[in-house]
Parts: C-alpha cells; sequence; structure tokens
C-alpha cells in the first residue's frame, strides 16, 4: 500500500509538469490547446532515442523540451498568422506529430531497459528528491517570469486581448511564445516519464490533455487559485491528488487498468460539478439570508407603524 502511494506520488510529481503546462494554456492564455497529446510523446521519443545513441539522460531532456517548444511555435502560427481556430490549430498540430513521433522512434515502441536511463541508478528516496527539487525549481522559475513585463503582457493577453493590444502589446508574439512554452513543459514531462517508465509508445500521449486539466481542476478545486504562486502549487499538488485517486481505484477489484481513461473522465465530471454545485448553494444560502433579512426588516417596520 505505502510503496503504491510512494509510486502515485513520484508519478504526480513527474505529469505536474505537463498539467504546469495545461495550466499556462486553459488558464493564463484561455486557449484550448490539444497539441499536449502529440507533444507529450515528441519529448519521450526525443529523449528515449537520444538516450539509446548515448546521449546523457539530462541532455536529452533538455533536447526534449526544445522540440515540444517548435511544437508549440508551429501550433501559434498556424492560429495567429495563419488565422487558424484555436482547437483545429491544436488538432492539427496533434494529428502531424502523430507521424512525427513514428518517424523520430522509427517504430511504434522503444524500450530503455539496459539503456543507462536516468533513474536506473538511484534509489527510491533519490529519486523522490530529485523530482521534488525538479519539480519546485521549474514551478518558482515560472512565478518569477510571471512576474517579468514579458509575463505580465502574457497574462493580459488571456484576460483580455483587446486591452492588451490598446495598450500597443504584440499578443501574436505572447500567444505564441506562451504556447511553445506550455509545450516545452509537456514536452520535458514527456521525456522524465518515459525515463521513468523505461520506455516510450507511440500513443502515450493520447488523454494526456484530459490528465492535465483533471490535475488543474482538482488542485484549483481544492487547495485555490487566488494567486499565481497558489495556482502553480495548486496545479502540482492536483497532479498527485489525482494520481493517488487513480492508485486507489485500481486497487478496486471489479476495476481493470483498462477502465483509467472512464476514472479519468469520471474524476473531471466530479471535479467540474462539485464548484459549480458549492457556488449554487452559496448563492442560494445569501439569497435566503437577504430573503430573511427583508422579511424581518418589513415585520419591524410593520410592528413600529402599528404602534
Amino acid at each position: 500500500m505505502l510503496s503504491s502511494l510512494t509510486g502515485a506520488v513520484e508519478l504526480g510529481l513527474l505529469y505536474a509538469l505537463m498539467s504546469l503546462g495545461v495550466y499556462i494554456t486553459f488558464r493564463i492564455l484561455d486557449f484550448p490547446d490539444l497539441t499536449v497529446d502529440g507533444s507529450f510523446t515528441t519529448g519521450a521519443a526525443i529523449g528515449t532515442v537520444m538516450t539509446i545513441n548515448g546521449t546523457a539522460p539530462w541532455i536529452a531532456a533538455i533536447c526534449a523540451f526544445i522540440g515540444g517548444a517548435m511544437a508549440g511555435i508551429c501550433t501559434g502560427l498556424l492560429h495567429t498568422k495563419g488565422k487558424i481556430n484555436g482547437l483545429l490549430s491544436g488538432i492539427i498540430m496533434m494529428i502531424a506529430l502523430y507521424s512525427i513521433n513514428l518517424r523520430i522512434m522509427g517504430k511504434p515502441n522503444i524500450s530503455l531497459r539496459n539503456q543507462g536511463p536516468m533513474f536506473e541508478e538511484m534509489n527510491k528516496l533519490t529519486i523522490f528528491v530529485v523530482l521534488i527539487v525538479l519539480v519546485v525549481a521549474i514551478k518558482l522559475l515560472l512565478d518569477l517570469f510571471f512576474k517579468t513585463d514579458f509575463g505580465l503582457s502574457l497574462r493580459a493577453t488571456g484576460d483580455n486581448s483587446r486591452m492588451i493590444r490598446s495598450f500597443g502589446a504584440n499578443t501574436d508574439i505572447t500567444t505564441i511564445w506562451g504556447i511553445a512554452l506550455s509545450n516545452a513543459l509537456v514536452a520535458l514531462s514527456g521525456a522524465l516519464v518515459s525515463q521513468y517508465q523505461k520506455f516510450a509508445d507511440s500513443s502515450m500521449g493520447i488523454g494526456m490533455i484530459v490528465i492535465g486539466l483533471a490535475s488543474v481542476i482538482i488542485g484549483e478545486a481544492i487547495f485555490g487559485s487566488k494567486s499565481i504562486f497558489r495556482a502553480t502549487l495548486a496545479v502540482i499538488l492536483g497532479s498527485i491528488v489525482y494520481r493517488i485517486i487513480i492508485s486507489l481505484a485500481m486497487r478496486v477489484e471489479w476495476l481493470d487498468t483498462s477502465d483509467m481513461k472512464l476514472i479519468t473522465a469520471v474524476i473531471v465530471i466530479f471535479a467540474l460539478i462539485i464548484p459549480f454545485m458549492r457556488r449554487v448553494w452559496r448563492q442560494n444560502k445569501l439569497a435566503r439570508k437577504r430573503t430573511q433579512e427583508m422579511l424581518a426588516s418589513f415585520s419591524g417596520g410593520a410592528n413600529g407603524g402599528a404602534k
């Protein structure tokens, strides 16, 4: 039980980078980017192939980061310069990346066993510490980036692009680089996951966008998102909570590993419904309170008039 929860936390930390990428597009830029399903596999493909060919795993992960950024730039260019709908731009790039990933890998599956993957010589405690340090470092760098002038422009682009354009900012540039940063983090996550699991698969990115959204929504629902620091922390913790939920669900006898996508969909549904129901309950409670106050004031005024 303890070992499975530890593994779930480790996976949560690995996928937290992907969730941070999804957070940038969906929450910061308000851009429905489906490139994620393709760029995750791109990162895994680049990282795995370079490691097999003798490149140091950390350098391979950096190259995967760059590869993901290039995929994001292509999506951003399709949307901003090609004037293609944002959702459709992501779908087009996701489809293109499927073939590109197969070209990079050469075959649908690649094994990293006995090929010197990143975590091969590390014990469980070392892996856990390395992942925490890496994720926290990237989280703090993101927090600092969003406080810079360009980071503030990127946030403003998502909030109100028309207003930020009136101040002379180029929203096309901020959109392109925001999507690039998002997919770079997604690809880095894919590279690290493939190193951790010691294999890469051409279909391992399917459903990543839903998993990323689930992590973002769960994190915001539980931990809140009033500031950038709190929001990025909530995304990381949401990713860990999501993996723990999946791990516990897999221990149920009548559930199979093939049900994981269904479980993810159910989690997302509940994560979306619960905040809405909580908001409706608060509004109803406030309305009842106001009604009681109005009735009380009316009753007091009527009694005063009778006297």
